[in-house]
C-alpha cells in the first residue's frame, strides 16, 4: 500500500499540473481501490470505474494476497465515491494508514508546508481508518519525513510534526504517545521488555512511538530496525515506520547490503523511490511521469 501511495500521489500531482485542478485523496483513493484488486478484492460499487492502467499494477508480483489489514479490505470494499473517509463507516485506529504514508513526506517539495504535507498524509490514512488516531498520527509521520528530507536532525524534525500535530483536534493520544517515546529513548536504548511498555504496535500511536523511539535510540539503520521488530507486537508494521524514519535521516546508503540483495519486489520499490525523488527535486516533468502514471 505504500507503493500505492506513491502511485497516487504521483498521479494527483501530474493531473495538477496538466488541468490545473486535483482532489488529492479522490486519486489517492483510486490508487488504494487498484491495490484492492490485487487482492483479489473488489468495492461494492461497480459504478466506481477504477483503471488499471500505469506500470505498477501490472507488476505480477503484487498481484499476491499478503495478508491485508481488514479494515483497510473493508473500508475499500464499502467506497462509495471515490475520495470518501471512512469517518462513516469505521473508528478504527489501526496502524495501516500510518504504515503507508511515508511517500507523502518523499514528495513534500510539490505538496507544500508542514501543515500541507500533514493534511494530505492525514487525508489518505482517513480514507480507511476513521479514529483520530489513525489518521493524525499518520500526518505526524509525513512530517517527520518531510523534514528529515530537507536536512533537519531527527530531533528537530520530531518538533517540527509535534507542533503541527498540535493544532489539529483530538490530537491528545498521539502527543502522549510521542512524547512517551521521546522520553523513553532519552533514559536509555531500550529492551523488547522496555518498548512494549509503548505498546504493541497494533494501533496507529504505539506503532508510530515504538518506530520513533527506535529511531532515536538507534547507532545505525540496521540497529534501529532490530529493535523495532524485536518485540512481540505488529512488528512488521513498526519495523516499517522506523525504516521510514532511519531512511530519511541515513539515507538508501545506510541500509545494509545483506537486506537489499535478499529484497522483494527491489526494482520496483527503487523505481518508485527515483520516480518521487525526481519529481521532489523538479527534475521530471509531469508529461514524463505521465507515462507511468496517468493523471487522467
Amino acid at each position: 500500500m505504500t507503493l500505492f501511495t506513491a502511485d497516487g500521489l504521483i498521479r494527483a500531482w501530474v493531473r495538477q499540473q496538466q488541468r490545473g485542478e486535483c482532489r488529492v485523496p479522490s486519486v489517492i483513493h483510486h490508487a488504494y481501490l487498484r491495490w484492492l484488486l490485487t487482492q483479489d478484492e473488489e468495492p461494492a460499487n461497480p459504478d466506481l470505474g477504477i483503471a488499471t492502467d500505469g506500470w505498477l499494477f501490472g507488476v505480477d508480483d503484487l498481484h499476491r494476497v499478503r495478508a491485508p489489514g481488514t479494515t483497510c479490505l473493508s473500508a475499500l470494499r464499502a467506497a462509495e465515491a471515490y475520495g470518501q473517509p471512512a469517518i462513516a463507516r469505521n473508528d478504527s485506529k489501526g496502524c495501516g494508514g500510518v504504515m503507508r504514508v511515508a511517500p507523502v513526506g518523499l514528495i513534500a517539495p510539490v505538496i507544500g508546508d508542514d501543515s500541507a504535507v500533514f493534511a494530505t498524509a492525514r487525508d489518505a490514512a482517513a480514507l480507511t481508518h476513521g479514529h483520530p488516531a489513525g489518521y493524525l498520527s499518520s500526518g505526524h509521520l509525513a512530517v517527520v519525513i518531510a523534514a528529515l528530507m530537507r536536512g533537519e536532525s531527527l530531533a528537530r524534525a520530531l518538533d517540527a510534526a509535534d507542533a503541527e500535530l498540535r493544532r489539529h483536534r483530538d490530537h491528545e493520544i498521539v502527543a502522549r504517545a510521542v512524547d512517551g517515546a521521546r522520553e523513553l529513548a532519552a533514559l536509555c536504548r531500550p529492551a523488547p521488555e522496555l518498548i512494549e511498555g509503548l505498546g504493541g504496535g497494533w494501533v496507529a500511536e504505539e506503532a508510530l512511538a515504538i518506530a520513533i523511539c527506535c529511531a532515536l535510540a538507534a547507532t545505525d539503520f540496521g540497529d534501529g530496525v532490530l529493535r523495532a521488530v524485536n518485540h512481540s507486537g505488529d512488528s512488521d508494521s513498526t519495523g516499517a515506520i522506523a525504516g521510514n524514519i532511519l531512511g530519511a535521516l541515513l539515507g538508501a546508503a545506510a541500509i545494509p547490503e545483506r537486506w537489499l540483495n535478499r529484497l522483494e519486489l527491489g526494482s520496483s520499490i527503487e523505481r518508485v523511490a527515483t520516480d518521487l525523488a525526481a519529481i521532489a527535486a523538479g527534475s521530471m516533468s509531469a508529461d514524463e511521469a505521465a507515462a507511468s502514471y496517468p493523471g487522467y
